[in-house]
């Protein structure tokens, strides 16, 4: 019978790898059409009665392109929608959200250290936390907040930096940024799907019934491109940062991602000044490395730790590992060949902190890492990185051995 932990990986790595492409056409498309309205000629008197226009050159060939304020006055035969891109991308986000976080949730989402829980617990919790976000989020741009912009923005900044504490106060570091970025992609394709679109269907419905469209409609679906705008560079970084224990391990994650925010704003605005033709504010660049050299110096602050003592076994699979027959074997294996960089003070030079966060200088952290262990150095040879420990093919194999022996006696 193949491996399922295998099977699992390729299906984690096929989704992973569809959110990435999917996520690449939605912010493409989106930060094209962000570029052009702001860098429409609007001083033109154009006989089409079009609110702008631009001309454009790519791929050897020239384009003209116009943009009518509401609607012009025909409905087009060959209309273009751009949504897919938005839907596949949360979709696969959510896929993904689902293989690693919910069916991985004692080794991912639930950190008794922060929050003793039960797995049905965490999920329900970061289930209603995407929905919730949204809810609130939507409430206050239908409230009076919806005219005056920037009292908005910056009230959703506080309830984003809000969210980022709250959620370190619940799940794993890993788990809390993720989800931050989560509800934050969440917002964002609900605004595609439950505003932007909808608004846009109802102009293309007046114009087929000889109706004038309703202007607002096209006010409120610029408001929700425009926050999706500012959202979606913080958003690209908390879908990373989960590879990064410095930004996910460390005691000051929530403000980390609260100040990645603030990056997201500056860096944004710098390009969608050049766009409108609003000259090069480079104090935005100055703004964004002092943010990051913050952010760097919070990083190092002490990480979370986890039990050391041989006792502090997380939960009953990683009991299982330490007690099943070649656990002793791989023991040495591992304190042999990997713990001399996977420790709290790595002993191997130039390396100055575990890699990923991951520590095995214990049997209860290596039992309670049994997973990764096999998919990283016992069916791949993923690690150690180049092979710089020597670790040896039947070494590999007792690996092999040891966490199969575990998976198929529960089978």
């Amino acid at each position: 019978m193949y491996d399922f932990i295998v099977l699992q990986e390729w299906l984690e790595f096929a989704v992973r790898w569809l959110h990435v492409i999917t996520a690449i056409a939605w912010i493409g498309s989106s930060f094209y059409f962000i570029a052009l309205d702001l860098g429409l000629h609007r001083d033109r008197n154009l006989t089409s009665g079009a609110d702008g226009e631009e001309w454009q050159v790519h791929g050897g060939g020239f384009y003209h392109i116009q943009k009518y304020l509401v609607a012009p006055e025909q409905m087009p035969g060959d209309l273009i929608w751009f949504k897919w891109e938005s839907y596949a991308t949360w979709l696969s986000g959510f896929a993904m959200l689902v293989l690693v976080y919910y069916l991985g949730a004692d080794l991912y989402l639930v950190d008794p250290q922060v929050l003793e829980l039960a797995v049905w617990q965490a999920i329900a919790l970061s289930l209603g936390s995407l929905v919730l976000g949204w809810l609130v989020y939507d409430a206050l741009c239908r409230s009076s907040l919806g005219g005056n912009p920037t009292v908005l923005m910056v009230l959703l900044y506080l309830i984003l930096v809000a969210l980022a504490w709250g959620y370190t106060q619940i799940f794993s570091g890993r788990a809390a940024l993720l989800h931050l970025g989560a509800v934050t992609a969440t917002i964002m394709s609900a605004n595609v799907f439950l505003v932007i679109i909808p608004n846009q269907k109802i102009v293309v419905a007046d114009l087929i019934a000889g109706r004038t469209p309703d202007a607002r409609y096209g006010k409120i679906a610029k408001l929700r491109s425009t926050h999706n705008n500012y959202l979606t560079l913080p958003v690209i970084f908390m879908m990373l940062s989960n590879h990064y224990p410095l930004a996910f391990a460390t005691e000051w994650n929530w403000l980390i991602a609260s100040l990645v925010f603030l990056m997201g704003v500056t860096i944004r605005h710098w390009f969608n000044s050049r766009h409108a033709r609003a000259g090069s504010p480079t104090w935005t660049w100055a703004a964004t490395a002092i943010l990051l050299l913050v952010i760097a110096w919070l990083s190092t602050a002490p990480m979370r730790q986890g039990a050391d003592e041989d006792a502090a076994l997380p939960d009953p699979a990683a009991q299982r590992f330490a007690e099943a027959a070649g656990f002793a074997e791989v023991e040495s294996i591992v304190m042999g060949r990997c713990a001399m960089c996977h420790a709290a003070e790595p002993s191997f030079e130039g390396i100055h902190w575990a890699p990923k966060g991951v520590k095995l200088e214990t049997p209860g952290q290596i039992a309670a890492e049994a997973r990764r262990i096999y998919l990283q150095a016992g069916v791949s040879h993923a690690m150690p990185p180049a092979n710089l420990s020597f670790i040896e093919p039947e070494e590999r194999a007792r690996i092999v051995a040891w966490y199969r022996g575990v998976t198929r006696g529960r089978g």
